[in-house]
């Protein structure tokens, strides 16, 4: 064949050429897979678990249902897939909350409740908040897939902070895991409760709050962290007043007994 009938031919061919690139067919998928979830979320959260289809989703998402259900089987898995990818996305890395560390402890566990009261209360963290209340109830695995997802690295997390300050008093700390628990509760816990039923406090009142709630926390851990015998003397002084008290109550209700029988004597 010559190069000129080779290129005519060649030149046919690209007349016969569509114009403009074929589209996709109508069942293949126009959205990557996590684009799925994230669509799928904002509409369990607009709408709820159950005011929400597989078909709303598969037409926002530009996606044939046999698709989706070939990924997922069913709107539960594909619902829980979404939440956990919503909490993974949500959550504060540990190592955020270990690059806020100083020599204070105080000061460290402001900025940490600081930061996961802020993380709370924003806006992913409240409309995942309030999805989760709405559907524990009839699906309970969330409320387990939240702390497991959610909570329990940070409670890992504040537990060795706990621990390795106590080291550093020479001390063990065996209770830690409970206080990380008592740290979340009380340092995030309200400000997140208050927020989930509509009550969002100013920047200002939170902060206030978070350091308060951080002195009263920080208080009753190092009371529990230092042994019976090595705390203050003021513990013990308030132990003996206390014992003070007691044997005057003793000695008045005594009194009162002796006046009381003197006052049958007199009457028979």
């Amino acid at each position: 064949m010559t190069m000129q009938a080779s290129s005519a031919r060649a030149q046919k061919a690209a007349s016969r050429a569509p114009a403009t690139p074929v589209k996709r067919g109508p069942g293949r998928p126009t959205l990557s897979n996590e684009e799925l979830l994230d669509t799928a979320l904002d509409l369990f959260l607009d709408k709820g678990f159950e005011r929400t289809s597989i078909e709303a989703i598969c037409a926002a998402a530009g996606m044939a249902k046999r698709t989706v259900y070939a990924r997922y089987g069913d709107k539960t898995t594909l619902f829980m897939a979404a939440l956990k990818r919503a909490i993974e996305l949500w959550i504060v890395p540990v190592d955020r909350l270990r690059a806020v560390e100083s020599d204070d402890l105080e000061d460290s566990l402001v900025q940490i409740g600081q930061i996961l009261v802020d993380n709370l209360i924003g806006p992913a963290g409240l409309r995942l908040l309030q999805l989760t209340n709405a559907e524990s109830g009839r699906m309970p695995e969330i409320g387990v897939f939240n702390v497991r997802l959610g909570t329990e690295p940070t409670i890992f997390y504040l537990a060795d902070l706990f621990r390795r300050h106590a080291a550093r008093r020479g001390r063990e700390f065996p209770d830690a895991p409970e206080a990380a628990w008592a740290f979340l509760n009380l340092v995030v816990g309200g400000p997140s409760n208050a927020a989930a039923w509509g009550v969002v406090n100013d920047a200002e009142t939170i902060a206030r709050r978070t350091r308060y709630s951080v002195r009263l926390f920080l208080h009753g851990m190092l009371a529990e962290m230092t042994p019976a015998e090595d705390r203050p003397a003021k513990d013990a002084g308030e132990r003996a007043r206390l014992r003070g008290v007691l044997v005057e109550m003793e000695a008045r209700l005594e009194a009162a007994r002796d006046l009381l029988g003197e006052a049958r004597r007199l009457a028979d």
